[in-house]
């Protein structure tokens, strides 16, 4: 239905556009949220996109564009738009936005349009940019509500009313001392339920979950994921309040890691393909695909090692592709899976052994299943040949112990990369699968020899 609506949207305004029909898009323009906007400009030249921008009247609006748009459209972008409105646009955003589209512009264009912006806006701005990208003081919001201990609700929500209207997101009242180092938090709905003259601290909570600034902040998206907080106290070594990490950033940061995950997963790198020059794009996968092609290279060595067994049962090799491809499917599964748990923080690398058991006695349980299966058709089809149900029993075997050493090594390796501090991203795709081929394809020849007396 969204999908539906968003086409049409894109559809009309690149129609509109054609003709040049000022008025109706300025309608459409003034009653479209700036997030499906930013969708229409995917589609849109740079010249329409400035177009377009220009139909734009409301200033909030254009920040809230800037802010959803994809990086490819955004550097597309401010090609063509005038200096002063760039300018303009980042004095109004808030500041952990404006630090986060500067460092994807050139260096020289960020501090220009720094130098051109009120002082106290860019300070802010290239305080966040002066922490490591990946770190919650580079997606903190250094606006926030902060107040002393002593402090009674009365006066407290009398100062929300009169000195902090600017506050983007004011979802907690954070309570300070003297030093300024946070001792406790109050909720709004507790603020307006007790008694006028109480002071702060004898409601507010004093279990305060925080972090530092230095803090990766995919460990703070799992905080806020696990205890469900709308926002996160950002304190320095000291325990001073110096900002505020909002859940918009926090659902801003699952998505990329995410994506940034499975990419890897697939051995494509971390950039869409979008951004990605060929030559780039290129270079990422010719690794990972070497990996393929060595695992290929060590099947064919070990497949010609048994040159004499296929030669003399050759619908050994009917079986070769179901063995590998089952043994290749539950590896993947379980490294996702592993991947996926590590990702999200509910596995932990403590949890090693428990988690791989666990997968290894899904892989033997759906092997033994399957193996029985796949021996059923051997015997069905072969029931004419030699040795048809030593073919059943070898072939089923297999099954069973590719699927069994698949679960193991998808499920292992990942987290000892974890253990090692490596990506555990990059220990699924090509890499599992490639490992698990070799297994599958010798555990193959090893049973049929033994049990075919080859």
């Amino acid at each position: 239905m969204q999908k539906d609506r968003n086409e049409i949207l894109v559809e009309s305004i690149k129609r509109l556009l054609r003709r040049g029909a000022t008025k109706h898009l300025q309608n459409i323009v003034r009653k479209t949220h700036a997030a499906d906007l930013s969708i229409v400009f995917r589609e849109l030249s740079p010249t329409s996109m400035l177009t377009l921008f220009h139909l734009i009247e409301d200033l909030d609006q254009k920040v809230v564009l800037f802010s959803e748009l994809e990086e490819t459209s955004f550097l597309d972008f401010v090609k063509v738009l005038e200096f002063k409105d760039m300018v303009q646009v980042f004095e109004q955003m808030p500041a952990d936005d404006a630090a986060e589209l500067l460092g994807r512009l050139d260096n020289d264009l960020a501090d220009e349009i720094l130098e051109k912006m009120k002082i106290e806006e860019s300070l802010e701005v290239e305080h966040l940019m002066s922490y490591g990208e990946d770190t919650a003081g580079s997606i903190m919001m250094p606006d926030f509500i902060a107040l002393k201990e002593e402090m009674g609700a009365r006066d407290v929500i009398e100062a929300l009313q009169n000195e902090y209207l600017d506050v983007e997101m004011p979802f907690y009242v954070y309570v300070i001392d003297s030093y300024g180092k946070l001792v406790g938090v109050s909720s709004l709905r507790q603020l307006v339920v007790v008694h006028p003259e109480r002071p702060l601290k004898e409601f507010m909570a004093t279990d305060i979950v925080s972090v530092k600034t230095y803090t990766d902040r995919e460990d703070v998206a799992k905080l806020v994921a696990r205890y469900d907080y709308l926002a996160v106290p950002v304190v320095d070594d000291d325990n001073r309040l110096v900002g505020i990490v909002t859940v918009d950033d926090v659902i801003d940061v699952i998505s990329e890691e995410a994506t940034g995950d499975i990419l890897k997963m697939a051995g494509v790198g971390e950039d869409y393909i979008e951004t990605q020059t060929v030559f780039r794009g290129m270079r990422i996968r010719l690794p990972w695909l070497f990996t393929s092609f060595l695992g290929g290279v060590g099947a064919f060595f070990i497949i010609g090692g048994f040159e004499e067994s296929l030669a003399k049962f050759t619908y050994l090799a009917a079986f070769i592709p179901v063995i590998m491809g089952m043994g290749g499917n539950i590896g993947t599964q379980s490294s996702t899976i592993v991947v996926r748990g590590i990702a999200t923080g509910k596995i932990n690398t403590r949890d090693l052994w428990s988690v791989v058991s666990k997968e290894l006695a899904i892989g033997v349980i759906l092997g033994v299943i399957y193996g029985v299966f796949i021996g059923i058709v051997a015997k069905v089809r072969f029931h004419a040949e030699p040795l048809s149900l030593q073919l059943a029993f070898s072939v089923g075997l297999a099954v069973i112990s590719s699927m069994s050493v698949a679960a193991l090594v998808g499920s292992l390796v990942p987290m000892l990369f974890e253990k090692a501090n490596i990506d555990p991203a990059v220990a699924t795709g090509p890499f599992v699968t490639t490992s698990v081929d070799i297994v599958s394809v010798y555990c193959y020849f090893m049973i049929a020899t033994m049990l075919l007396g080859i």
